[in-house]
């Protein structure tokens, strides 16, 4: 069992509120239970409370990692997973406006490059 405090109603708002800010309508955003090693030495996973939504072929997860304290992540497939590059967040708008831009930038380079490879 788990000893990391689940998401409380105002980080939950601030992560609603700011996906719902960059996609200029309402995106459901559901609390799910995830599990992955909170450090490298780790050989056991820990259950740990996320914060789950989707976007087009997009994935995007926040996991709390500790109390006041965040991961985050998004994906298009098993193959396709990414970070922000930085491994822990103390601030969870700081985590969720990051994760947002961080994906949009590489949404763009992917357009780009298949625009790249259609034309060339």
């Amino acid at each position: 069992m788990s000893t990391i405090p689940p998401f409380g109603k105002e980080e939950i708002k601030a992560v609603q509120d700011t996906v719902n800010e960059r996609y200029k309508r309402e995106v459901p955003v559901e609390e799910v239970t995830t599990e992955l090693r909170l450090t490298p030495e780790d050989r056991e996973l820990t259950e740990c409370p996320g914060l789950y939504w989707q976007e087009g072929d997009c994935h995007f997860i926040i996991t709390k990692t500790g109390a006041g304290e965040y991961h985050c992540q998004f994906f298009y497939s098993v193959r396709e997973q990414y970070g922000t590059g930085i491994p822990r967040y103390h601030d969870i708008v700081e985590c969720v406006t990051t994760l947002l831009r961080v994906q949009a930038d590489h949404e763009r380079d992917r357009r780009m490059q298949q625009e790249e490879q259609s034309s060339g």
